[in-house]
């Protein structure tokens, strides 16, 4: 049984010249360009590529990301209310949608983190009662998904929410409003902000609490009519792989709810492991984590079974992998590529995985009649002739067959 026939879709097709007359008893290369799935990494770097004037950096920059283009389809762009809008009503707007459509540009789908979080929160929003912080903080979701729709599309609603109301490393505003609302009326204000603001657009929960704590609070959530389009779900192993083990009991776990599963925030490191006793993975400060050759072969190895699993199942949608280069969260030696943007091993890996057994390029040829029959991997497709071009989209199979001008 083929485990990724899910992955895969059958297209009928007739190609035909611009007269409408058959291309018949001809070659046709047909060439997968992107994936339906969604390969995802942090793209963080595309908004300081467009805010900064150093032209040395930003060119630096602009290398990275065609090397991170070399992977990905999907990229998630920082919207940390205090680092967005550090001085209220003076929100990053310009960098952020100038880094947003540079992906597009490039055939990338964004999304947005987080909207509502009470780590890195705006600062400001102390000086405000309860009532005005959750006012505002309505209107800061209103007003960026409706700045942003057309985008970005897909956001992280709302962060860690299972720690949210418990929260004591200090003092801050969506703690405050969490305590006094509860966890579920909370995530029903801003789920409902959101879906208000663009109706057609993904809109995820994500925690990295995977104890039954987060299927609880997903069961209430649900019961309660909150509109979550998919469940996303962290994975920082900074204290060392899941394992197969792990990996399946959380799918399996949260699969019971039958609605699509995101890997938001994967990380797999290739240096020495984080030692098992720090709680809170923000408590561990080093000078430096050093990227090994050992430790490099091993995160190419945990990268690619990792991957092959969830891609294997029918609930993920998409993997985003937090880091691109070494050095980013906690100075670890988390990436793809190197700080100096050397590739690691990972990213060869990765590469021959997406870009290799999961994508399809293959020969062709018509009938008498022009038809053919396309199975591959779900995605959009480049179909060659000698008398030219077409562009097809392979989603679900389908029975009849689909007439394309190839000119």
């Amino acid at each position: 049984m083929n485990q990724l026939s899910h992955r895969q879709a059958t297209l009928r097709l007739r190609l035909t010249h611009p007269d409408g007359t058959p291309i018949a008893g001809a070659p046709v290369q047909a060439d997968q360009t992107s994936h339906q799935f969604l390969f995802g990494c942090g793209a963080f770097d595309t908004v300081a590529m467009m805010k900064t004037a150093d032209e040395r950096r930003r060119a630096f920059l602009g290398e990275r990301m065609e090397k991170w283009l070399g992977l990905f389809n999907y990229g998630t762009l920082p919207f940390y209310w205090g680092c967005y809008e550090p001085e209220e009503g003076k929100p990053a707007y310009p960098e952020t949608m100038a880094a947003a459509k540079w992906l597009r540009e490039r055939g990338v789908q964004v999304k947005g983190h987080p909207l509502c979080w009470h780590t890195a929160c705006a600062p400001w929003l102390m000086a405000y009662d309860n009532a005005e912080i959750l006012r505002r903080q309505l209107e800061r979701i209103h007003r960026d998904v409706t700045a942003y729709k057309g985008v970005i599309d897909m956001w992280d609603v709302i962060n860690e929410v299972v720690i949210m109301p418990v929260f004591d490393k200090y003092d801050n505003a969506i703690t405050r409003i969490c305590k006094e609302l509860g966890r579920i009326r909370l995530v029903k204000e801003v789920f409902a902000a959101a879906k208000e603001s663009n109706p057609d657009a993904t809109l995820l929960i994500n925690d990295f609490n995977t104890s039954v704590s987060y299927e609880i609070l997903l069961e209430g959530l649900l019961e309660a009519g909150v509109p979550i389009s998919a469940i996303g779900i962290q994975s920082h192993q900074h204290q060392g792989y899941w394992g197969m083990e792990k990996l399946c009991d959380v799918l399996e776990r949260f699969s019971r709810f039958g609605l699509p599963i995101h890997f938001t925030e994967n990380t797999l490191i290739s240096g020495d492991i984080m030692p098992g006793h720090i709680v809170d993975l923000n408590d561990w400060q080093v000078d430096s984590w050093p990227s090994t050759p050992e430790g490099e072969e091993r995160q190419a190895r945990e990268i690619s079974e990792m991957y092959t699993v969830l891609f294997s199942h029918p609930l993920v949608e998409a993997i985003t992998t937090w880091d691109f280069n070494d050095g980013c969260w906690l100075k670890a030696p988390s990436g793809f590529v190197h700080e100096d943007n050397t590739l690691k091993p990972s990213y060869t890996a990765l590469q021959h995985l997406i870009h290799g057994a999961w994508e399809t390029h293959e020969t062709l040829h018509t009938d008498g009649d022009g038809r053919l029959t396309l199975t591959g991997f779900k995605g959009s497709y480049t179909l060659t002739t000698a008398q030219g071009k077409a562009h097809v989209t392979l989603t679900d199979s389908k029975d009849e067959t689909v007439t394309v001008c190839v000119q």
